[in-house]
Formats: structure tokens, C-alpha cells, sequence
């Protein structure tokens, strides 16, 4: 593919799909310039931790040229999975047997798996503060960008790799995120081994869940002595407002979510009450399932803009990674953009609304009057 005829192509959305598809389009000579809203790489926190799966993360990042890299930033480790009654007990905890063979799923801070990737970019790759407002459709696939800066690009594919409210997707789909019925609030224990031995004892060297009648505690265990928190409940969308809570008033927020959690051990409660951080609230959204859209020419999607789902699949950044690697693959293997993107789709399309099924299963079952019992079914099946 020479100069005259390379497309165009933009990627809008610097996460671990869009920075997948760019990098190995880049191994291979075609170029992709991304565009991302965030004034910088570290303008605002990645999240949490990721565990990477052999078929899919692993996959790509072999593709990107990336894998030996990212197995020396992982933590094997970090698949220990510990399973605790509301009052305290322990009811599950193992390390899967793969965990330190090829089968295993390491995990990786999501701030590290981002700089694996943006590192491995040529330089100016990523357009920092470029927010997509408006993409207008031209002639023959083209797309015209516009900005709120003002500028305008034209570009002969537009990939929608920007997230739950994709402003790509609603070119090609009327679908819109709805409320999964789960809210999180996240929180955090820094130095966590030293400042909170308790805490860092009940989580291990993974993650932690506490479930019961609808509500629960998720604890991941990240790098440098980080504990990301997540306090889970089946509540209204809009619970805080109700209660005439102001997030940033943190005692405020506290107090309330230790009522919520009236009855539980004192030492989950601590994930409440001894955080070095306020809180965030997620309420977690999913597109419908199935969620398609008929093949348009210039345009296509990848990750959560295409298949946004909770995140008790466990499968959000992995398949992301895997479309953006299938999309760049597709691309690199037919010069036929229209006849790529087609063929990248039908890839795409059937996985990812089963991977949406089963992660509206994993939620109403890890947020449901039983959901101890049900997560410890699960977990002993598949361990």
C-alpha cells in the first residue's frame, strides 16, 4: 500500500482497543492517527486492574509485538479469587492451576497496560485534546470530523473506538447505554500492606468479592500497594440525589453507605470506612443485547462503543483489544477498505453479543438475593 493510496484512517478513543488497532496497523506500515479528548496521558486516573486472557488480551498484544512486555508488567499472581460471606467468612479461595502456565490470565494495572501501548506508538500518533463533536458524512465513506476546537479532518474510515457514549456509534446505530439496575462506588486504600494490614489480609493478592441480597464488595489488588474498592449495590440510578447526598461531601457519603450496609462484619465495613479516597459513583450501563448495526461504508466500531457490557464478564478490555487486533489485521490483509471492515464485522458481531449475554448474567447474579450462593457455584465449577 503506497502513499497515493493508503486511507485515511482516524481512531477516535486512546484506550486499550483503539491504541491495539493503531499499533499493529503501524507494524505493518499503514498509519492511523487517533484522536482523544484527554488533554494528556495522564490527565485523569485509567482504573483498575485487567487480567489478560490467552485468546483474546494475550492475543493481541502478541500481535502488537507487545506480549513480552506486558508479561514482564503482569502479575500472575493477581488471579487469586477469594469469595466472603456477609459476616466474614471465608467461603472460596484459590489461584487458578493455569495461573502460572501460558493458560493463565495475568493481571495489569489499567495506567500500565495504557503506557505499554502509547510507548510503542510513533510519536504524534495521538492528537491529545481533540474532542469529537460531529463526524459528517461526505461522498464515498468519507467522513468530515469536526471538533470542538474548531478543527475539521476528513478521513476515509472513521473507527469508533470512544467508549459507552461513542459519538461514532450514533452514525450507525440509535442504541443507547441503559441503566444495568447496579451502582458502584469506588474508593481506595493506599500503602494498603502497611497503613491497612486488615484490609490487605481480607483482599490477598487479587480480588476480593463480598456478596449478598443485592449488594456487595469488590477489592482488587493493584501495583504498589494499591486496593481499588468497589461498593456495589442494586439500587436506584439516581440513589445519592434521592438521599440528598452531595458526593464530595465524603463523611456525608460514608455515613450513608455504612447504614446501606447495616449488618455486615466490621472488617468488610472498613472498605467503607478506612479509605484514603472520596468516592466515586458508577453506575454501570450496558447497550442492548443484541446490539448491531447494518454495514456502513467509512465507518465502524470496536470495544465499548460496540458492545458496552457490565463488568462482571470480565471480558471489556480483552475483547476490545481482539477487535482492534481483528480490525487491523482485516485492514492490513485486504486493501479493499469497504471489503475489510465487512469482513472485520462479521468477526465481531456474533462474539460480542455473546459475551453480552453472559455478562448480564454475571451481574443479575452477582447483585441478586442469593448471589453468594450463585458466585459460589460459579466459582467452584470453574476452579
Amino acid at each position: 500500500m503506497n502513499a497515493s493510496t493508503a486511507p485515511r484512517i482516524a481512531i477516535i478513543g486512546a484506550g486499550p482497543g483503539g491504541l491495539t488497532c493503531a499499533r499493529i496497523l503501524q507494524r505493518y506500515g499503514i498509519t492511523a492517527t487517533v484522536y482523544d479528548l484527554d488533554a494528556s496521558p495522564t490527565a485523569r486516573n485509567q482504573g483498575g486492574t485487567l487480567d489478560m486472557h490467552p485468546d483474546s488480551g494475550q492475543n493481541a498484544l502478541r500481535e502488537a509485538g507487545l506480549l513480552e512486555d506486558f508479561l514482564a508488567l503482569a502479575r500472575p499472581e493477581g488471579q487469586q479469587m477469594r469469595l466472603v460471606s456477609r459476616d466474614g467468612r471465608v467461603l472460596f479461595d484459590a489461584v487458578p492451576p493455569e495461573a502460572d502456565t501460558k493458560d493463565g490470565n495475568p493481571e495489569i494495572d489499567r495506567g500500565q497496560l495504557r503506557d505499554l501501548l502509547l510507548d510503542s506508538l510513533k510519536p504524534d500518533t495521538v492528537r491529545w485534546s481533540h474532542k469529537l463533536t460531529r463526524a459528517e458524512p461526505l461522498t464515498g465513506g468519507v467522513h468530515r470530523l469536526h471538533f470542538a476546537d474548531g478543527t475539521t479532518t476528513e478521513h476515509d474510515l472513521v473507527i469508533g473506538a470512544d467508549g459507552a457514549w461513542s459519538q461514532v456509534r450514533r452514525l450507525l446505530s440509535d442504541a443507547i447505554p441503559v441503566y444495568t439496575g447496579v451502582t458502584f462506588v469506588e474508593t481506595g486504600l493506599d500503602n494498603a500492606d502497611t497503613r491497612h494490614p486488615t484490609l490487605a489480609a481480607l483482599t490477598g493478592d487479587g480480588t476480593m468479592m463480598a456478596l449478598d441480597n443485592n449488594q456487595g464488595f469488590v477489592a482488587q489488588r493493584n501495583s504498589h500497594q494499591h486496593i481499588r474498592i468497589y461498593i456495589g449495590m442494586r439500587t436506584d440510578e439516581h440513589w445519592h440525589q434521592k438521599a440528598g447526598l452531595n458526593l464530595t461531601h465524603t463523611a456525608a457519603v460514608r455515613e450513608a453507605l455504612l447504614k446501606e450496609f447495616t449488618g455486615w462484619h466490621p472488617d468488610l465495613l472498613g472498605f467503607i470506612a478506612d479509605t484514603d479516597t472520596g468516592y466515586i459513583n458508577r453506575p454501570l450501563y450496558a447497550l442492548p443485547v443484541p446490539h448491531t448495526w447494518q454495514h456502513t461504508a467509512g465507518l465502524t466500531l470496536l470495544g465499548d462503543a460496540a458492545h458496552l457490557m457490565s463488568p462482571f464478564s470480565g471480558m471489556g478490555a480483552n475483547l476490545a483489544m481482539l477487535d482492534g487486533a481483528d480490525l487491523a489485521r482485516a485492514l492490513i490483509d485486504n486493501p479493499a477498505v469497504d471489503d475489510a471492515t465487512r469482513a472485520y464485522e462479521n468477526l465481531l458481531l456474533p462474539r460480542s453479543i455473546e459475551a453480552a449475554e453472559g455478562a448480564a448474567e454475571g451481574i443479575d447474579s452477582a447483585f441478586a438475593p442469593d448471589s453468594a450462593a450463585q458466585t459460589l457455584a460459579h466459582l467452584t465449577q470453574n476452579h
